[in-house]
């Protein structure tokens, strides 16, 4: 197992080393924000003192890349974020004073989720109503945010709950719900590595195909 993984590793940096050398323009969408750059690794000590703090253990692929790869930096979107940084609730505003995301506490979902009562051309006042209900923080509890991708959404790591190790959307803002990242064309549900590698030979492709 370990030995797949440290496999899996060495061939994901060499990719990183593949996609920085196909694009010194930085034309990739996102590339400006991080320009290929991956913040210093995080050691064991740092990693299990977060996971002590929040009563939670890290999936063994994520927790590998950070203490190997990187914390944050080159990544799908607008980059990785840090760990520290994938507690904020809004990686628009990243203040504490927009909230904190719970890791102790397990994300609740299996499937797609949305609140219910949801109806077009409902009222000003339902609409409110109906958004509460969908921003309530228990709905998002146990996920880590780790990408920014725009327009309010953010991709995240399911650190707690019985989709553990699933990389999810949390698109609220955008009156979508939260639901499994199917956004690479993946049919299967991914883990962090899976779909970071997904990512790089995406963006790979797109350059040999110019």
């Amino acid at each position: 197992m370990m030995t797949d993984l440290q496999d899996r590793l060495a061939r994901i940096q060499a990719k990183i080393t593949a996609l920085k050398e196909k694009d010194p323009d930085l034309n990739l969408f996102g590339s400006e924000s991080h320009a290929y750059k991956l913040n210093e690794p995080l050691s064991n000590q740092t990693l299990t003192t977060f996971e002590n703090e929040h009563q939670i253990t890290l999936p063994q692929d994520y927790r590998a890349f950070l203490e190997q790869i990187g914390n944050g930096g080159m990544g799908p979107y607008y980059g990785l974020e840090t760990l520290t940084d994938g507690l904020c609730s809004s990686l628009d505003y990243k203040d504490k004073k927009y909230g904190v995301q719970t890791l102790s506490e397990p994300f609740p979902h299996t499937d797609d989720w949305i609140a219910p009562g949801y109806k077009e051309g409902m009222s000003y006042e339902d609409y409110d109503a109906w958004q509460e209900q969908c921003f309530q923080d228990k709905e998002v509890f146990g996920l880590l945010r780790i990408a920014n991708f725009g327009c309010g959404v953010s991709i995240n790591l399911v650190v707690n709950g019985p989709s553990y190790g699933e990389i999810w959307v949390d698109d609220r803002t955008n009156d979508n719900g939260v639901y499994p990242d199917f956004y690479f064309g993946n049919e299967e549900r991914l883990g962090f590595l899976e779909w970071y590698e997904l990512w790089l030979d995406k963006s790979i492709e797109e350059f040999e195909k110019a």
